[in-house]
């Protein structure tokens, strides 16, 4: 094997290992899948327990961003209302953010977040271009998902959305990655 294929090779394997730790998903997967030629509409902020923060977010704040894709239909920032300590995939699902899981994890990492990136979506890779198939092949692009406590910074995810529990003052972001890029949200 030469130097070039065994530094891929590793490359991959680590990249493999950073996307289990990054993805998050919840349980109920998005009814509907869009194209690339017909995107899902945007992501409703109007839930009952969801409202559009401005401000300082009293509750969990959940922001969708999906990165380089540059589909709107995915992103979202909203405010939601909760008592305690609650597990982030309650939190998305009030927020009216919709997941699809991927085969192998289909509860705890993000496939397709309110539809994006849709199956025949190519998305530009340093590589070239890949689709997402939700196979859990994927090593080049993926959502990451990302946690901010009320007074620090943005770090990754240590569990993912059916375990991972936010408290009040707490953000939650799941954010799309390219190429590792963008390394982490922006704000």
């Amino acid at each position: 094997m030469t130097l070039t294929k065994l530094r891929t090779a590793s490359a991959g394997s680590l990249a493999a290992a950073g996307l289990l730790l990054t993805l998050a998903a919840c349980s109920t997967p998005a009814a509907t899948q869009p194209s690339s030629s017909a995107p899902a509409s945007a992501a409703s902020s109007s839930a009952s327990a969801a409202s559009t923060s401005a401000g300082p977010c009293a509750g969990v704040k959940v922001v969708v961003d999906s990165g380089a894709l540059k589909q709107s239909a995915a992103d979202t920032s909203t405010c939601v209302s909760v008592d305690g300590p609650t597990v982030a995939s309650d939190v998305l699902g009030k927020a009216n953010v919709k997941i699809q899981g991927t085969a192998k994890y289909p509860t705890s990492f993000a496939c397709r977040v309110n539809g994006v990136p849709a199956a025949d979506f190519d998305i530009k890779h340093k590589g070239g271009t890949t689709r997402e198939a939700c196979d859990d092949t994927n090593t080049v692009s993926y959502w990451a998902l990302w946690v901010k406590p009320a007074a620090g910074t943005w770090a990754y995810a240590q569990e993912g959305l059916d375990s991972l529990k936010l408290s009040p003052g707490e953000s939650l972001e799941l954010l799309y990655t390219v190429d590792n890029e963008p390394a982490a949200p922006a704000s």
